[in-house]
C-alpha cells in the first residue's frame, strides 16, 4: 500500500517536482478512502481539516450562492486523477471553513491527508515544504480561474 500511495503522490499536482525519497516520509500521513457516486467528501460550510488527492474517479467542486429569493448551485470545476482539493488554510496553521461542496460524479478513490500533520511534516523539511507551497500557489491560481469562470456563468 505504501508504494501505491507514493506513486499516486508522485503523480499529484500538489507534489509534482518532488522525488520518491522526498515523498516517502509523507506516506504514513495518508489513508486511502473510497466514495460512492453521488456522495460528498465534504460540504460547504463545514470545518475542514483534510486534503484529498484523487487516484481514480471524478470529483466536482460546487458552491451554493444565495441570490435573494433563490439559491444557485455553481460548478467551480471538475477534477480527475492526480488533482488535489480540500482545506488549504490548515496548511497555514489556520482553521478552515469549506467554501464549496465536493461531490463524486462517479465512484472515487482518494488519498486523504490530515492537513495539520502535513503542515508539521513540511515544517520539518523546509526544502520540501517550499516545493509544495510553490505547487499550491499554482494550484490555487488555477482554482481561482475556475471560480472566475463560474461567476461569469451565473
Amino acid at each position: 500500500m505504501t508504494a501505491e500511495i507514493i506513486e499516486s503522490l508522485l503523480e499529484c499536482e500538489l507534489f509534482k517536482n518532488l522525488t520518491a525519497q522526498e515523498i516517502k516520509p509523507l506516506s504514513p500521513l495518508c489513508r486511502l478512502e473510497t466514495y460512492e457516486a453521488g456522495t460528498a467528501t465534504f460540504k460547504q460550510g463545514e470545518k475542514g481539516s483534510r486534503i484529498f488527492i484523487i487516484t481514480a474517479g471524478q470529483v466536482t467542486l460546487e458552491r451554493t450562492v444565495d441570490l435573494g429569493e433563490r439559491k444557485a448551485h455553481v460548478r467551480i470545476t471538475t477534477l480527475g486523477s492526480g488533482r488535489a482539493f480540500g482545506s488549504w488554510s490548515v496548511l497555514l496553521g489556520e482553521s478552515h471553513t469549506l467554501m464549496s461542496t465536493a461531490f463524486c460524479n462517479r465512484k472515487a478513490d482518494v488519498i486523504s491527508i490530515d492537513a495539520s500533520a502535513l503542515r508539521a511534516a513540511l515544517q520539518d523539511n523546509p526544502a520540501v515544504g517550499f516545493k509544495v507551497m510553490e505547487n499550491l500557489a499554482r494550484l490555487l491560481g488555477d482554482r481561482l480561474q475556475g471560480v472566475y469562470g463560474a461567476m461569469e456563468r451565473i
